[in-house]
């Protein structure tokens, strides 16, 4: 299945995809930590009908119920069917630059073209996160995107 994730200024980011009844459905991450679950009534992406409003702790309910955990294994699989496609692993070491910052404020993703698709806190998984997040010590940030990508990515948190 494909997930087009869109970039929505000042709001946050879109996720689509057609289920298998072929419905367009729709997840916005909203800046604010807030989710929207919505289902497009055609072809246009600003007519969707929410269907339900998530906050962040429901949201990573839902994602674990869901779960959330496979979700780096898929990646994984995805980068074995795409040449150049590659996963890495990025860990926010103390004292970095980006510490206590929102992964927003890298910039990881227009900088390098890579995507941080995942943080690894402890035995947490969290799953597709938002602008938002707040980055700690010890997060390993999983990353898909070509080698010199996920170089930069790693560059970048590292400072």
């Amino acid at each position: 299945m494909d997930v087009t994730e869109v970039l929505l200024p000042g709001v946050g980011l879109r996720y689509e995809f057609t289920n298998h009844e072929g419905e367009r459905v729709g997840i916005v991450a909203g800046r604010t930590g807030d989710f929207e679950l919505v289902v497009y009534e055609g072809g246009d992406p600003d007519e969707a009908r929410p269907v339900v409003r998530l906050n962040n702790e429901e949201a990573d309910a839902v994602a674990e119920i869901l779960g959330a955990p496979r979700i780096a294994e898929r990646f994984a699989d995805l980068t074995k069917e795409v040449p150049g496609l590659l996963s890495g692993q990025v860990e926010v070491r103390a004292g970095g630059p980006y510490v206590d910052e929102p992964l927003g404020s890298t910039r990881a993703r227009t900088r390098t073209g890579a995507s941080i698709v995942a943080i690894v806190r402890g035995d947490d998984l969290i799953a597709s996160p938002t602008p938002d997040r707040v980055l700690r010590a010890g997060d390993v940030l999983v990353v898909i995107g070509t080698r010199e990508g996920i170089t930069g990515v790693e560059q970048i948190i590292r400072g």
